[in-house]
Formats: structure tokens, C-alpha cells, sequence
């Protein structure tokens, strides 16, 4: 054995350092931490995961409009809403804004509707059942036509012009806007009651038809005349109210991101005239 040997004994023969506890930590500015609260056990807070997979549960219903690939005819018809908001429009094309309120549209309906034209299949009867009649009694039976709505543009226009109509109504979105923006007018000048209600649609439907630009009245039975007056009256009223609007331009009104462009700049104007005002003195 050798020198290294001897001195590895030598070392282990030296005595061992005392062990010194270790100093404890300062404690800290903060609260300790509290315990977690032990998880309730049940079937009533037990978790229950969904699974949108294939199969699994029914997924939640977003609004995906602003993600849709709208037909021409719809993207045409806001485009055109927004553009009646944002140009100048004038009085002639404006005025179909002023429609009628709801109560008194919701009467002109409720009348319209007993006097809606007959049908091909009505009118095929009715002649059909003069006929009957004639050939039973060996007379020529008086097959008269009901008193009816009418409607066609040129139909109106002369029933207008000959002073036979007695109340004009007109849809207030027909497309395009040229085939009755004049038609206001020329109720004023004969002096005509006219009224503009909501929806060609609606009016369409009165005459069996898709769409109606206007239907008028020319005449009704004994027992509608008092509800026919009052109509008439109220809608001479509210478009006597409504005469300026006739001559009001419409539109100028930009969108919220210029309003409020707009509003800053005001501001902005504000601040330098104050600043102006405060240098002077």
C-alpha cells in the first residue's frame, strides 16, 4: 500500500463538522394561500363535457348572416336603402317616406278586402249563371259587373284625370320610383284623396296579383259608405298635416364612422377657439 492509502485514513480519521440548522424563511407581506375548496361529489355537480362531433350534442345557433352569399336582388335592395340615407333626395321621390299610419292602413285593408275583383273562375260563373238564367226565363239577364277595386297605372290615371276616383292609394317602395313619383301630384292638382300605405306586395295581393303599384276606389256599396268617409277623411288629414313633407328634401344622413369623424373634428374646432379666446385676454 502506498502514501495515497495512508492519507485517505489520516482523513477519514479527522472529525466531522457539526451539522447548523438552516435559517428560516421571513415570512412573507402576503396572506397565504387558501386551501382549495373540496370538489363536490354527486350527480348533480358532476361534469358533463358536450361533444360537438358527428352524432354527439346539438350545436349552439350563431348569426351567420354577415357570412352569407345574399342573392343580387337583396344585396340591391340595401344597397339602395343606404343610398336613400346617404345622397340628397329630392321632395319628389321623399315624399314616399310619409306612408300612412299603421291604425288607419290597417282600415283601407280591412275595406279593400270586400272589394277585391273576381277571379277568372268567379267571373266564369257568374256569366254562367246569367246564362242559366236567361235561357230558363227566356229573357236577357242583366249579368252586372261588382263593384271592385282598380288597379293598372294607366287604368288609375284616367279614372284620376276624369275625377272618378275617389281615393288613390300607392305603395311606397314600387321599383323604379318614376312609375308613380308623379302620381301625388296629380291627385293634388284634380284634388283626388290619395294615401301612400307599406308594401306593393300587400296591395298586389288585393287585386291577385304579385305586386300593385296603386288601386283606387271609385265607388261602394250603401252599407261601406260611412266607413269610406272616415277613411277618406283621415287620410286627407294626415296628408294636409303632411303638405310640407311633399316639398321637403330627404337623405344627407351619413354613417355612424363619419357622425363621429364629424363629431371629433367639431370638437377638435372647439378646443382651438377656446384656446384662441383664453390668448386674447
Amino acid at each position: 500500500h502506498g502514501p495515497s492509502s495512508a492519507s485517505s485514513r489520516a482523513l477519514a480519521a479527522m472529525p466531522k463538522a457539526p451539522k447548523t440548522k438552516k435559517a428560516a424563511a421571513p415570512p412573507t407581506p402576503y396572506e397565504a394561500p387558501k386551501a382549495a375548496a373540496a370538489e363536490l361529489a354527486g350527480p348533480i355537480w358532476e361534469k358533463k363535457p358536450k361533444n360537438f362531433g358527428i352524432g354527439g350534442d346539438v350545436r349552439v345557433k350563431t348569426d351567420v348572416s354577415r357570412f352569407v352569399a345574399w342573392p343580387k336582388y337583396v344585396r340591391l335592395q340595401r344597397q339602395r336603402k343606404i343610398l336613400y340615407q346617404r345622397l340628397k333626395v329630392p321632395p319628389a321621390i321623399n315624399q314616399f317616406q310619409t306612408t300612412l299610419e299603421k291604425q288607419t292602413a290597417t282600415e283601407f285593408f280591412k275595406l279593400a278586402q270586400k272589394y277585391m275583383p273576381e277571379t277568372g273562375a268567379e267571373k266564369k260563373e257568374r256569366i254562367k249563371g246569367a246564362a242559366a238564367k236567361e235561357a230558363t226565363t227566356d229573357e236577357a239577364a242583366a249579368s252586372k259587373k261588382p263593384v271592385t277595386l282598380k288597379y293598372g297605372i294607366n287604368h288609375l290615371t284616367k279614372l284620376v284625370e276624369q275625377k272618378k276616383a275617389q281615393l288613390v292609394v300607392i305603395a311606397h317602395d314600387v321599383d323604379p320610383i318614376e312609375l308613380v313619383a308623379w302620381l301625388p301630384a296629380l291627385c293634388r292638382k284634380m284634388e283626388v284623396p290619395y294615401a301612400i300605405v307599406k308594401g306593393k306586395s300587400r296591395l298586389g295581393k288585393l287585386v291577385h296579383k304579385k305586386t300593385a303599384t296603386a288601386v283606387c276606389f271609385t265607388t261602394v256599396s250603401q252599407d261601406d259608405r260611412k266607413a269610406f268617409t272616415s277613411l277618406v277623411t283621415a287620410c286627407k288629414e294626415y296628408y294636409s298635416d303632411h303638405a310640407k313633407q311633399a316639398n321637403k328634401w330627404g337623405g344627407n344622413i351619413m354613417g355612424p364612422k363619419s357622425q363621429d369623424a364629424t363629431r371629433k373634428r367639431e370638437k377638435a374646432l372647439e378646443r382651438e377657439l377656446a384656446k384662441k379666446a383664453m390668448a386674447q385676454f
